[in-house]
């Protein structure tokens, strides 16, 4: 199957932003566009002791009459998951994409994304899902998961989206970041969008000429191409420079050892994406 970019909706305040950014990236990458949404039928009631004073009669009543509740919850979600397809696609024909598909699956989130993820080339979700408190430390325990669990590239919608016209990366000159640099100077996504690549850390000749050559990378390619290393802790360098620069996307790799990529394997991936107020994507 072609790879698609895939939205993951809910009934969050969140997916209205996730449909935006999805059928920006499918226009922008040229793919096709899928919406996702998951009912997880895991029971919603468990199967409490009812065996002291209440005769064995009773008991089997009772037990029928939760798996007979469980049922109905499982038929209402399913309705409910494809009305919020059906409105997404619709949104999505508003938006210019032609044919957009819609795919229910049960389940949970992460496991029905790891089973599909030879079908996606960008998955595209939000910072929290619609059970989630809506406090603004919270971060979606889902999109955690998910960051660990998936090889492809993750957009993270924190709320709504709009297209980007400048772009933030966190480099550290490794192969990973350098990896990065060169998808970002040659992906379709980030054609037209200034890029600024941001070091964090000692201002010393090696970083220097790293930085120099990720500039020369995405000027080469056609990229208003700008950046510095700044000293500091890294989450709150990269946000200063997002909000002194007016940043709209922030855009990093998901795993490695050093410093920047270390935000995606302790407490500090929490925080950085907890604090985000623009889109980050999240490369593999």
């Amino acid at each position: 199957m072609t790879e698609q970019v895939m939205a993951a909706i809910d009934g969050s305040q969140f997916s209205e932003g996730v449909c935006d950014g999805a059928a920006w990236a499918s226009k922008a990458l040229d793919a096709p566009l899928a919406f996702l949404h998951v009912v997880d039928n895991h029971p919603q009631t468990a199967e409490a002791d009812l065996t002291g004073n209440i005769g064995l009669g009773a008991r089997e009543h009772l037990l029928e009459e939760l798996a007979s509740l469980d049922e109905r919850r499982a038929k209402i979600a399913q309705e409910y998951g494809r009305g919020l397809l059906k409105a997404a696609t619709e949104c999505a024909v508003e938006q210019g994409i032609s044919d957009p598909a819609s795919r229910q699956r049960n389940g949970t989130l992460v496991e029905t994304l790891v089973e599909l993820e030879s079908d996606i080339r960008l998955l595209v979700i939000g910072k929290r899902g619609e059970t989630a408190q809506q406090a603004s430390e919270h971060l979606g325990s889902n999109l955690e998961r998910v960051v660990r669990s998936m090889h492809r590239p993750i957009l993270m919608v924190p709320g709504e989206f709009a297209v980007p016209q400048r772009v933030m990366i966190a480099f550290d000159g490794s192969k990973t970041t350098r990896k990065g640099i060169e998808m970002l100077a040659s992906s379709p996504l980030f054609k037209g969008i200034a890029c600024d690549v941001v070091m964090v850390g000692a201002d010393t000749g090696d970083q220097r000429s790293q930085l120099e050559w990720a500039l020369a990378t995405l000027r080469d390619a056609g990229h208003d191409a700008n950046g510095d290393i700044v000293a500091g802790e890294v989450e709150e360098s990269l946000r200063a420079w997002q909000q002194e620069h007016s940043i709209d996307m922030i855009v990093m790799g998901a795993y490695g050892h050093t410093r920047i990529r270390h935000l995606l394997v302790g407490s500090t991936t929490t925080s950085v994406l907890r604090g985000a107020n623009v889109p980050v994507l999240l490369l593999r």
